[in-house]
C-alpha cells in the first residue's frame, strides 16, 4: 500500500470508523435476503461515530443558533473589509468626530423639496437647507456633543421670518431675514454665531460688533456672500466690506480679515481663512507665503506662483472655493487653478473635452471635494472619496443639465438641483451606522476591521498553544517515568504564572523596543499562545494515560508495532475529541485575552483596531455616559462571539463523549 493511500485510510477510520461494520452488515443482510430469511431483528442500522457526533451536535438548537452566529461573524470580518476600498486605519476626520448613529445626512426634508430648494450649506455632521419660500430647514447628527445642545431646534422667530441666506458651521447656523437681521442658534461659546458679553471679554474671540448685532445689515441687497466655518462666521459685501468675528484659536489669521477692505470673495479651510482682492490676481491670508503655489490639476502638474499663472494665462481670479486643505482658484473663463495641501485619496480632476469648461457659479466645495457643472452640461466631483462624495453617479454622468441647474455641496455630499429647486439627485455620505468615534473615524469601518485582527491574533495564538499542549502532553503521557515528570513540572510553573498580568508587563517591555506594528501583533500573539498551553498539555496527558493502558494498545505492542506508529495511528485519533474542544474554547479564551490586554492599552495600539483597544474609549466616564455607541456595538460584537464560541465548544464536548446521553 502507498503512503498516500495509508494516510488517506488513516483519516477516513478516524472520521468514519463506522463504515466498514456497515459495509459488512449490509453484505450479511442481502444474503439472508436471498434466502428470504430476513427478520426485524436482522435488519440493524449502523451509524458511524461522525454520523453520530453531527446528530448529536446538531439537535442541540441552541448550539446549532450558535454555530450560524460564529459563522456569520468569520463572514462579516473577512469579507466586509474587502468592500471597503477607502479605509484606513489611521483616517481622521475632525469635523465628523462623536457622532451619533444615523443614516440622515442626506435626508433632505420633503417640505424643503416641494417648497424648492434656494440654497444648501454643510461643514459638519449636519446641514442647512433654505427654501424659495424663505422657510429654513435642518437635518443630519444635529446633536453637538456634550453641550445638550441640537442644532436642529430652529429658533421660532427664525421660523417666523423671511429668511434670505443661510450658513452652517460645525457646531453653529447663521441665517438672515429680509430686514437684515442675523439669527444664529447653536453652540455660541466662542461667540461665534452672534454677541456675548462671555465672549467679549475672551482675548482669543473676536466679537460680532454690537451694533450689527442690535441693528442687523444695513442694506441686506448688498450681502454677497455669507459662509461659516470652524466657531467662526463672514458675511461679505458687494462694496468689499466684510464683517468677520469668532474664534481665533481656530483660525490663526482672524485678526488679519478684521476691518479689512476691498475684498469679492471670502472662504475657509479648516485653519486658515482666504481672501480674493478685487484685482483678482492672488488670494489674501494674511501670513506670508501662504497658498501661492499653484497647480493646474488636483493630482498631477508642476507648480507655479499665483501671479505667474494669473500673468501667463492672462486670466482673472473672479472666486475661490476652500475644501478643509485646499483652495480652488477660478477663473472668468472657468479655468481652475488649485493651492494648498491636495485632498486625502484624491480623485483627479476629470478631463474635459476640447472648449469645455466649468461654469463659475455653479462650483462648490465640501470638506475634501469639489463639484462643478461645465458649460456642456457635464457635471463633475473630484478630489477626496474617503465616502464616495467624489463618485458621481452613473443617472447624474449621463445626463445633460443646463444654466439653470446647481450644484450645492454639505461636509461630504453633493446635491443637485434645477432651475425649479426641485432635487434631481443626491450622492456622498448618508451617514453612520454604528457612529464615529473621538477622532472621527467610522466604528462600522473600525469594528469589521478590527474583529479581523483581534480574531486572527486568538487563531494564532490557539494554533501556538494547541501545537505546545500536544507536544508536551503526548510526549508526558506516553513515555511517562522522569519525562513524565519533568514536563509536568514545567507545565506547573508556566500555569502559575499569571498570564494577564505577566502578559501585561511582557508587552510593556515590547513597547520601549522599536519595532514594527506587524512585530509586536506576532510577540502578541506568541505571548498569549506560549502562556496558554498549560491545560490542553493536562487534559491530553490524563487522556493518554488511560489510552496507552487500553487493550488494543496492549495488543498492538505484542504485535510489535513501533511505538511512534501506535501513538499516532491508534492513540491520537481517540483524544481527538480533547483537542477540537480545547481549540474551539481556546480561540474565544484568546480573543478575550488580546482583547484585555488592548483594553488596557498594552496590546494592539491605536490607530490599527482591535475589538481590544477600541473598548479602550469606554475606561472615559464622558464617554460612557455621552458617546455610547463608541463601546455598546463593539462588546456586542466581542461578547456575541465569544459566547457563541464557548457555547458551540461545549455542545461539541457533549456531542464527542460517548458517555453523556442524548434527548431524542
Amino acid at each position: 500500500m502507498s503512503k498516500k493511500k495509508g494516510i488517506i485510510n488513516w483519516f477516513r477510520r478516524l472520521l468514519f470508523p463506522g463504515k466498514e461494520l456497515k459495509e459488512l452488515a449490509d453484505q450479511q443482510l442481502n444474503e439472508k435476503k436471498e434466502e428470504k430469511q430476513v427478520t426485524e431483528k436482522d435488519v440493524i442500522e449502523i451509524t458511524s461515530p461522525g454520523k453520530q457526533v453531527a446528530q448529536k451536535f446538531f439537535r442541540n438548537k441552541l448550539a446549532v443558533g450558535a454555530l450560524i452566529v460564529v459563522f456569520l461573524m468569520f463572514c462579516f470580518v473577512i469579507f466586509a473589509p474587502k468592500f471597503m476600498k477607502n479605509y484606513s486605519d489611521s483616517y481622521t476626520e475632525i469635523t465628523q468626530k462623536n457622532v451619533p448613529p444615523t443614516l440622515t445626512m442626506m435626508s433632505v426634508p420633503k417640505k424643503l423639496q416641494s417648497e424648492g430648494i434656494k440654497s444648501i450649506d454643510g461643514y459638519g455632521s449636519f446641514s442647512i437647507g433654505l427654501s424659495n419660500a424663505g422657510n429654513v430647514y435642518i437635518w443630519g447628527a444635529t446633536q453637538i456633543n456634550t453641550t445638550g445642545i441640537d442644532i436642529g431646534d430652529i429658533p421660532e422667530e427664525v421660523q417666523n421670518a423671511n429668511i434670505l441666506y443661510v450658513a452652517a458651521g460645525v457646531d453653529h447656523c447663521i441665517a438672515i431675514d429680509d430686514q437684515g437681521k442675523i439669527y444664529g442658534w447653536g453652540n455660541n461659546r466662542m461667540g461665534q454665531y452672534g454677541y456675548s458679553e462671555e465672549a467679549e471679554n475672551d482675548p482669543s474671540v473676536v466679537v460680532m460688533p454690537q451694533e450689527l448685532h442690535e441693528n442687523g445689515i444695513p442694506n441686506v441687497n448688498d450681502i454677497k456672500k455669507v459662509a461659516c466655518g470652524w466657531q467662526c462666521t463672514a458675511i461679505l459685501m458687494n462694496d468689499g466690506t466684510l464683517y468677520i468675528w469668532g474664534n481665533m484659536h481656530t483660525y490663526a489669521n482672524l485678526e488679519k480679515f478684521v476691518d479689512k477692505q476691498g475684498l469679492v470673495d471670502i472662504d475657509f479651510t479648516l485653519n486658515y481663512i482666504v481672501g480674493l482682492d478685487k484685482k483678482g490676481q492672488t488670494i489674501f491670508s494674511g501670513l506670508r507665503k501662504m497658498y501661492e503655489d499653484v497647480r493646474e490639476d488636483t493630482v498631477m502638474g508642476s507648480t507655479t506662483k499665483i501671479k505667474e499663472f494669473v500673468k501667463a494665462h492672462g486670466k482673472k481670479i473672479v472666486g475661490i472655493e476652500a475644501t478643509s486643505n485646499s483652495v480652488v482658484l477660478i477663473m472668468k473663463d472657468g479655468t481652475l487653478g488649485f493651492v494648498g495641501d491636495l485632498p486625502l485619496e484624491a480623485v483627479g480632476m476629470p478631463k474635459l473635452e476640447e472648449g469645455e469648461y466649468f461654469l463659475p457659479e455653479t462650483l462648490s466645495a465640501g470638506t475634501y471635494h469639489i463639484t462643478g457643472i461645465t458649460n456642456k452640461g457635464n457635471v463633475y466631483s473630484w478630489g477626496g472619496n474617503h465616502f464616495g462624495q467624489a463618485s458621481v453617479p452613473k443617472k447624474v454622468a449621463a445626463m445633460k443639465v443646463d444654466e439653470t441647474y446647481k450644484i450645492f455641496t454639505g461636509a461630504f455630499q453633493n446635491y443637485l438641483v434645477d432651475g425649479q429647486g426641485k432635487l434631481i439627485e443626491k450622492w456622498g455620505l448618508n451617514g453612520y451606522i454604528f457612529g464615529t468615534d473621538t477622532y472621527g473615524a467610522d466604528q462600522f469601518q473600525r469594528i469589521a476591521n478590527g474583529g479581523l485582527m483581534t480574531m486572527t491574533i486568538g487563531a494564532v495564538a490557539v494554533i501556538i498553544e494547541i501545537i505546545i499542549g500536544i507536544i508536551i502532553g503526548c510526549i508526558a503521557g506516553y513515555c511517562g517515568g522522569w519525562v513524565d515528570i519533568l514536563l509536568m513540572r514545567i507545565a506547573e510553573v508556566v500555569g502559575n504564572i499569571p498570564l494577564l498580568p505577566f502578559a501585561l508587563a511582557l508587552s510593556a517591555l515590547l513597547a520601549q523596543v522599536n519595532m514594527s506594528a506587524t512585530m509586536r501583533i506576532f510577540i502578541l500573539m506568541c505571548i498569549i499562545g506560549v502562556l496558554s498551553w498549560t491545560g490542553i498539555a493536562y487534559m491530553l496527558r490524563a487522556q493518554i494515560l488511560l489510552a496507552r493502558e487500553s487493550e488494543y494498545v496492549l495488543a498492538a505492542k505484542s504485535m510489535g508495532v513501533r511505538e511512534t506508529r501506535i501513538a499516532v495511528k491508534h492513540i491520537l485519533p481517540n483524544v481527538l475529541s480533547v483537542i477540537l474542544v480545547q481549540i474551539t474554547l481556546g480561540f474565544a479564551s484568546c480573543m478575550l485575552t488580546e482583547s484585555s490586554m488592548s483594553y488596557l492599552g498594552f496590546g494592539v495600539s491605536y490607530p490599527q483596531p482591535t475589538w481590544g483597544n477600541m473598548l479602550n474609549a469606554a475606561t472615559n466616564s464622558t464617554v460612557i455616559k455621552n458617546y455610547w455607541w463608541q463601546w455598546v456595538f463593539t462588546s456586542l460584537f466581542l461578547s456575541i462571539t465569544t459566547v457563541c464560541i464557548n457555547t458551540v465548544g461545549d455542545a461539541l464536548r457533549d456531542a464527542l463523549d460517548p458517555k453523556s446521553s442524548s434527548k431524542e
